[in-house]
């Protein structure tokens, strides 16, 4: 028997991290003069110019009234699921190339290790803020899925996010679940500790 809730474990006592983070390349813009020389020389006023470079940034947080602890909810029974919803959001003045999602065990047993038997994780969006009805969540708006597998995902990216876009967000879902199929010794106390980090990549400089 297992649960989610307050620690960094998952057992009758256990948890998730979930961790916004950020990869950036910086950028360095040059101005260069060219300049021509003749018998006669003529001159125009100065033209001022600004070059400017974007702010790179993405940023997780809970949407009003809900838990601020992954995946909290008391026993985790075989068969049984935990629901956690979090505001992924682009923050920074620039659009972004890709975000991707990854989770890791930073303490394994067969809840992370079993691909098949052991907890599944998957993630959708809405395009608005999703509803609690009390026993689920539901979506008013337009829903994608991004990703439906093994809880251990290695950079899975969220196709067509729209926090790809400089003030974007994205409404997610997390579903955590721990499948009928997970019986036996082996799953009996078993525990794990789980990071989750959501990664955006700046998009390629171009001509403009």
């Amino acid at each position: 028997m297992t649960t989610i809730d307050g620690t960094t474990t998952i057992r009758r006592h256990s948890a998730v991290t979930i961790v916004g983070a950020i990869t950036a390349v910086g950028a360095a813009v040059a101005v260069a003069g060219l300049g021509t020389f003749g018998g006669f020389t003529d001159s125009t006023s100065p033209v001022g110019t600004k070059v400017d470079t974007g702010v790179l940034s993405i940023d997780v947080s809970a949407p009003g009234g809900s838990t601020a602890l992954p995946f909290g909810g008391g026993l985790l029974l075989a068969g049984d699921s935990r629901t956690h919803r979090i505001d992924l959001v682009n923050d920074g003045t620039t659009a972004l190339s890709s975000v991707t999602l990854k989770s890791w065990a930073t303490s394994s047993s067969v809840l992370d290790s079993d691909p098949v038997n052991g907890l599944q994780l998957t993630v959708e969006s809405c395009s608005v803020s999703w509803v609690d009805t009390g026993s689920d969540f539901s979506c008013s708006g337009s829903e994608r899925s991004f990703y439906a597998g093994p809880i251990v995902a290695t950079n899975q990216p969220l196709a067509g996010a729209a926090s790809l876009v400089a003030g974007g967000t994205d409404h997610l879902l997390l579903t955590a679940t721990l499948p009928t199929s997970a019986t036996g010794d082996a799953f009996e106390g078993a525990e794990s500790g789980l990071n989750f980090m959501f990664t955006g990549a700046q998009r390629s400089g171009g001509a403009r």
